[in-house]
């Protein structure tokens, strides 16, 4: 899922990411406003929220909803600065940032029945989730080369429609390239949806423990190019010794 960067990179290995990182985020979006009643995958509402609470003079809440913008930026800042030191052409370098979200994931399963509803209490829970969609969100968008956002669909319906605007007018020739564009933004926004509907029915009958669910769709992610290889090559070598057995065979067509 790592391995293919740049012009490497294949319609297939977008669907593939989009599938379950979109999944892991809309789980976390609704798990998340079900438990501490914050939306935690996106920033835009929240901005929104912020000049709301300013106006009315509520700056004790406003001040957490800066926190939470900020700690979004924040993960998204620390996940793309160790991509880039680390180097972008190294698969492992995609590791890490997933490895802290899924730590942070497993901190709220863990520690959510502390949670009191206060704003201290509603700052760390949410915040820590924000941070952690913020490192997802950047590491997705620069293996997939922006091609693939996980976390809001805003900018998803919007591309949705460019392109299928852009299908009805096209070419022949053009028309193929729109049409993997137009399936893949359709699996984002599936996965999505699919994640938030999973995630809240999981929530309603796991509590907090529902977060431990997304950490194993990050840990598939992480080694799904590890079992593929694995799987190929143990199916080629099953492939290998069948011929084998029927070439040493007599009287059977080869």
């Amino acid at each position: 899922m790592f391995r293919h960067l740049g012009q490497k990179r294949s319609f297939l290995h977008n669907v593939r990411l989009a599938a379950l990182l979109c999944l892991t985020a809309g789980f976390v979006n609704a798990a998340g406003f079900l438990s501490f009643m914050v939306l935690t995958t996106n920033v835009t509402g929240h901005a929104a929220l912020l000049a709301v609470k300013l106006i009315e003079g509520d700056f004790r809440y406003a001040r957490m909803v800066s926190l939470w913008l900020f700690v979004f930026l924040t993960g998204a800042f620390l996940s793309s600065f160790y991509i880039a030191r680390t180097g972008r052409e190294k698969p492992h370098a995609y590791t890490l940032p997933l490895i802290i979200e899924m730590l942070i994931l497993t901190a709220v399963a863990g520690f959510g029945y502390i949670f009191d509803g206060s704003v201290a209490s509603t700052e760390v829970f949410a915040g820590s989730l924000l941070f952690a969609m913020g490192l997802q969100n950047a590491l997705v968008s620069m293996v997939s080369g922006s091609v693939v956002r996980t976390t809001h669909l805003t900018g998803m319906f919007t591309d949705l429609g460019i392109d299928l605007s852009a299908a009805l007018l096209s070419n022949s020739r053009t028309h193929p390239a729109i049409r993997k564009r137009i399936i893949l933004r359709l699996v984002i926004i599936s996965f999505f949806l699919g994640g938030g509907i999973f995630g809240g029915f999981s929530y309603f009958r796991l509590g907090y423990a529902a977060f431990y669910i997304p950490v194993v769709f990050l840990g598939v992610t992480i080694f799904f190019d590890y079992f593929r290889i694995k799987w190929l090559k143990v199916r080629h070598r099953v492939s290998h010794r069948i011929k084998k057995i029927n070439a040493s065979r007599p009287g059977i067509i080869k």
